[in-house]
């Protein structure tokens, strides 16, 4: 199936490299080819070469004016020449290199995991295989970094003889693995939270940044999670916004893609029932008019270990949570909501060849909320030569700062907290290298817009409550 695999830090060194085949005596992951495959994925051109004479350009599609929530980050592509100013993204998870391999990848948290193959087998299986092996790493450490990949070498190369068996994969569940692995884990620190915006009766987000199995220090000694280890389940519901704004402000195009995550450290493996809105309508002409004013979504995708028979009379699922980081449901939602921050960009033409632009932002989400990690990109022409920035803030909002970025030519807005109810604005004067144009002024956006927003889902979603099926002797369940 596949020839190797590799995990890549963002600088773009191996982390961990495991061969399964190779052919000639040299091997896809040998330091050079896995220092081409980042430097490909790194700086993009369009191109994926392969057989001499073949077109092989990948058509890749440029989004519009978006508005996306939940956004994990993305750069955009850097190195283009002043002689090729057209840009084309991020590098597709699927292209040939020179080598004559093919080279599949997904991106988690910054590392890149990746794989090569001489055989034509099919991508969406590699890309499903990459996507439980980072799963299972991330069970297993707790976190997914660099720093714990490092710290548990022994550990994870453990995992990967049993994963994978010379490429072809054996073992993929969580709770499977357990009798094979024998090694702990060794804890890093937790990934420090957004200062303190947390919810009092919700429990930390650095709580679930825990492994599955005992795990041990950097001394060696048992830590206090794998003495005191509590039967704990987590839930948290994650929605993804995407928002096509029009120049004055009006809505042309808006999604949810939503899921509810669990992280399961249940012993015994209880069954568990789950509620939904009793209210809830799955597909828009359902027909059903007893559920009029109640929550309507797409469809829905459910996780293999769902039990449906009480779904469609009670909104009710029942199932036994695997070990480890799982999805119960996805869901998909079109149409008319509300949408979370609201942009309003104005350009005016001072002078011939300078420019005004102001972009004004509107929090429509209530006051006890707030928009985290909140980052605004604007384009701006190939011809800009300068640009200044100034930021008008309402109190409240914190990590304030924008910039003209020259090698990009684009103006980078960030805010560290968006209080709800607020408004932000953001001036900048642009000075062009000639006369404005109508040509020139169509380089001007589309503006990007991601941020997070903790407690709070624009689907009104709900888990009315998750309990155990039956009372089992040594639960003793409490909510955080």
């Amino acid at each position: 199936m596949i020839t190797n695999f590799f995990v890549i830090s963002p600088r773009g060194d191996t982390v961990i490299a495991k061969s399964y085949r190779s052919k000639s005596g040299v091997g896809a992951h040998e330091r050079s080819h896995t220092e081409a495959f980042f430097r490909k994925v790194k700086f993009w051109d369009g191109v994926a070469p392969g057989t001499p004479g073949m077109d092989t350009t990948l058509g890749l599609g440029s989004g519009g004016n978006k508005l996306s929530a939940d956004s994990l980050g993305g750069g955009s592509g850097e190195g283009s020449e002043a002689k090729e100013s057209k840009k084309f993204g991020d590098a597709p998870p699927v292209f040939v290199m020179p080598d004559g391999y093919s080279y599949m990848h997904v991106k988690r948290n910054g590392l890149i995991f990746g794989c090569a193959t001489e055989k034509n087998i099919s991508p969406v299986v590699v890309i499903e295989l990459l996507s439980k092996i980072a799963k299972v790493f991330k069970d297993y450490c707790g976190t997914l970094s660099e720093e714990s990949i490092r710290k548990n070498f022994i550990l994870l190369y453990e995992l990967l003889d049993e994963l994978l068996d010379y490429g072809y994969p054996q073992v993929t569940q969580t709770e499977n693995l357990k009798a094979f692995v024998y090694n702990e884990p060794i804890v890093v620190s937790a990934i420090a939270n957004t200062g303190k915006m947390i919810n009092p009766k919700t429990a930390s987000a650095s709580a679930v940044h825990k492994p599955v199995i005992s795990s041990v220090d950097a001394d060696g000694k048992k830590t206090s999670l794998a003495v005191n280890q509590k039967n704990e389940i987590f839930v948290d519901i994650l929605e993804r916004l995407s928002v096509l704004f029009s120049s004055n402000g009006y809505v042309l195009n808006s999604t949810i893609d939503g899921c509810i995550q669990m992280k399961s450290y249940l012993a015994g493996n209880p069954q568990l029932r789950l509620a939904l809105n009793e209210d809830l309508i799955v597909g828009k002409n359902s027909g059903s008019t007893s559920y009029s004013s109640g929550v309507t979504v797409d469809d829905i995708n459910f996780n293999d270990c769902v039990n449906l028979s009480e779904w469609d009379h009670g909104r009710t699922l029942s199932f036994y949570p695997p070990d480890g980081e799982f999805i119960v449901l996805s869901y998909r939602m079109t149409g008319e909501f509300k949408t979370p921050f609201r942009i309003f960009p104005s350009i005016e033409e001072v002078e011939a060849n300078k420019l005004e632009i102001a972009v004004h932002i509107r929090a429509e989400i209530p006051d006890n909320h707030f928009g985290a990690n909140v980052a605004i990109e604007v384009p701006l022409p190939h011809s800009t030569t300068a640009a200044t920035c100034s930021v008008v803030s309402t109190p409240g909002a914190t990590g304030v700062n924008a910039e003209y970025v020259s090698q990009d030519k684009k103006l980078v807005w960030n805010l560290k907290k968006f209080p709800g109810c607020t408004e932000q604005t953001m001036r900048a004067k642009i000075t062009l290298n000639g006369p404005c144009t109508s040509q020139i002024r169509r380089e001007i956006g589309p503006i990007n817009m991601s941020y997070e927003i903790p407690m709070y889902n624009v689907s009104s979603l709900q888990v009315r409550y998750l309990r155990i099926a039956e009372n089992m002797p040594g639960y003793t369940p409490y909510r955080w």
